[in-house]
């Protein structure tokens, strides 16, 4: 079994994990890198950018080349390689938990029960419940389903059609990174840097496909696009703003506008400003919405490998028949 079959079958396995399983409520292997990444930042942090580079390196590096240990270790064994990709895209992806967190917020709204549901908020995203009332909770909701199925699905099954388990493992700690230190408080503008500018580079690709994804599988496909196209660039992240807007057009709403990150009020632009305000019922459509497309990613990223595959095969042949006919003409000529 080839590597693109073990990717295809891994792969699967690990989302269907996550569809039944969810996130282990204890010991997740995220939250373990987590604690391990805080511990370097207390033994680096300096307030210089060089010595946050140290940090994003050991912290990211670490990680690929435990990955890349493990799957040269499992690499004779093929059901052992589909088991270790399989453990690692159930680790990395978190559909589930994303689509739980946004229902359940949507179910305080829907019962009137507004407390509740900002309560509920900081579990999904960094927004200030206390700013928001019900229209603004559910459009925080719906924006963070929106950016999070690129970050928490997406990107890592395309990092994972790359490179495989130090792909996917790999991308997940870039990810967890910036959420930890790339934010722009007055500790981490510097030490920070590194990491926030590699999750936009890793994150790139991936954005680009879930905002496409959600062009195809939304209810709106030309919406989708004519928001992307005139509102993306608008957006303060270069790769949260294709998939948010590419969301706001699929779903007919209009996403952006003021928020506000711990006391911090942001005006953000609005995307999508012909779609009408974000409705309670609007989060079902939203998870909804980032479910498809992360089963479309699946799908994408495993044909396109198998495909890539078959093409290095085709050359591989046509390249030995070549040879094979050259050596053959010059022992013609030699005879």
């Amino acid at each position: 079994m080839g590597a693109d079959r073990v990717f295809a079958y891994g792969a699967t396995a690990g989302l269907l994990g996550d569809l039944i399983l969810g996130d282990p409520r204890r010991g997740h292997p995220v939250a373990v890198f987590g604690r391990a990444a805080s511990a370097v930042e207390r033994a680096l942090w300096r307030d210089h950018r060089g010595w946050g580079a140290l940090h994003t390196a050991v912290c990211v590096g670490g990680t690929v080349a435990t990955a890349a240990l493990a799957a040269a270790a499992v690499r004779r064994s093929r059901a052992a390689s589909v088991a270790l990709t399989a453990a690692a895209t159930w680790t990395v992806v978190g559909g589930t938990s994303l689509a739980r967190e946004a229902r359940t917020i949507g179910r305080a709204l829907g019962a009137g029960d507004v407390e509740g549901a900002r309560a509920r908020l900081p579990h999904l995203c960094g927004r200030d419940p206390q700013a928001l009332d019900a229209d603004g909770i559910a459009r925080a909701v719906v924006e963070s389903v929106a950016e999070n199925t690129s970050d928490a699905v997406v990107g890592a099954l395309v990092w994972g059609a790359v490179a495989g388990v130090p792909g996917l493992l790999g991308f997940r700690a870039v990810n967890t990174l910036d959420a930890m230190v790339g934010h722009k408080s007055p500790r981490h503008r510097r030490y920070g840097w590194a990491s926030a500018r590699l999750d936009d580079l890793a994150g790139w690709p991936g954005a680009r496909l879930t905002a496409a994804l959600a062009a195809v599988a939304g209810g709106d496909p030309r919406g989708a696009v004519r928001a992307w196209r005139a509102d993306a660039r608008k957006h303060p992240s270069p790769n949260a703003g294709p998939v948010e807007a590419s969301f706001a057009g699929a779903l007919g709403v209009r996403l952006g506008g003021t928020l506000s990150y711990g006391g911090r009020v942001e005006h953000r632009p609005v995307l999508n400003g012909s779609g009408r305000a974000v409705r309670t019922e609007d989060i079902e459509r939203a998870v909804r919405l980032s479910r498809r497309v992360s089963w479309l990613a699946l799908g994408t990223r495993v044909a396109a490998r198998l495909l890539c595959a078959r093409a290095r095969r085709a050359g591989a042949g046509a390249g030995a028949g070549l040879k094979a006919w050259a050596t053959a003409r010059t022992k013609g000529r030699t005879s």
